[in-house]
């Protein structure tokens, strides 16, 4: 079931029929490599419909929707409906989009006292919870394979209007579980460069052997761990912005040992955010 903010009781999420027949899509908002997401109208609401553009990535996008189920929640977008027949997807409409937006938003006139160390802080404790929750779901350990970049990271997650974040998309979410030999390898490809975790790289590069999948150690989800520092740029360059980053350099340094073991969880990371957040702003009355 779903309910969206103007509706007065929860409706069970659309099946193909409703979709084919009552969703409107209005304009194209986003396009990748996998699907198309336009605006769209159902029953005077405005929706997120999203369509498979290439069938090579049809078991991730079931992925998606199997995950979106399984993970319904304040921290995840809500689902409205889907149609596996025709690999389509209705979730909620976040106007703001996602969180690649950040800046842009906070420069416009109306969301400029929004722009503190406080609402960015806030962002950055939202993505520390997405996290602890996905390591702790009810669909098991989830890792967040596709965060091989900023953009990419950033591009997971909606900015909602009253300035939190929502996990959108879930294509890539593979289960973890060491105890019973299950990891994760984030895609066939050999990936490269500083913001991956060091167990992702190639570990026999420096010897001149060609990247093999099948000889590719698997991880888990302590790759997100390294990933969290990526908050300096929630906080970007507000007053206050400095303090936040030096109380928080501490936990930093432990996200990015090179052991992953080393590495607090999201639950560590997470109460360690909100001790600074408490802490700045008792220091600031």
């Amino acid at each position: 079931h779903f309910s969206t903010a103007t509706m007065r009781a929860c409706a069970p999420w659309l099946g193909c029929a409703h979709i084919r027949s009552q969703v409107r899509p209005l304009k194209l908002i986003g396009q990748g490599a996998m699907k198309q997401v336009y605006l769209a109208e159902w029953q005077g609401q405005k929706v997120a419909l999203s369509r498979l553009t290439a069938r090579e990535y049809l078991d991730d996008f079931l992925h998606g929707v199997s995950m979106l189920q399984a993970l319904q929640g304040p921290l995840v977008v809500q689902l409205v409906g889907f149609c596996l027949e025709d690999n389509t997807l209705v979730t909620e409409f976040h106007p703001l989009g996602s969180l690649l937006n950040l800046e842009a938003v906070l420069a416009q006139e109306r969301y400029r006292r929004r722009n503190t160390w406080q609402a960015r802080l806030r962002l950055a404790l939202d993505y520390v919870s997405v996290l602890h929750f996905l390591h702790n779901s009810p669909a098991g350990r989830r890792v967040m394979c596709d965060s091989n970049s900023l953009e990419k990271t950033l591009s997971q997650f909606l900015l909602t209007s009253d300035f939190h974040l929502l996990a959108n998309d879930l294509e890539a979410l593979p289960e973890v579980d060491p105890s019973r030999g299950l990891l994760a390898k984030c895609g066939p490809r050999e990936l490269t460069g500083d913001f991956v975790a060091p167990e992702q790289l190639w570990p026999h590069r420096n010897r001149g052997v060609a990247f093999s999948d099948r000889l590719m150690p698997g991880y888990d989800e302590r790759t997100d761990i390294w990933k969290i520092p990526v908050t300096r740029f929630l906080m970007g360059g507000v007053p206050g912005a400095d303090l936040v980053h030096f109380h928080l350099f501490p936990v930093h340094e432990r996200c990015k040992s090179r052991d992953p073991g080393q590495r607090p969880s999201a639950l560590e990371v997470l109460r360690a955010y909100q001790a600074v957040y408490s802490s700045i702003a008792r220091e600031a009355l």
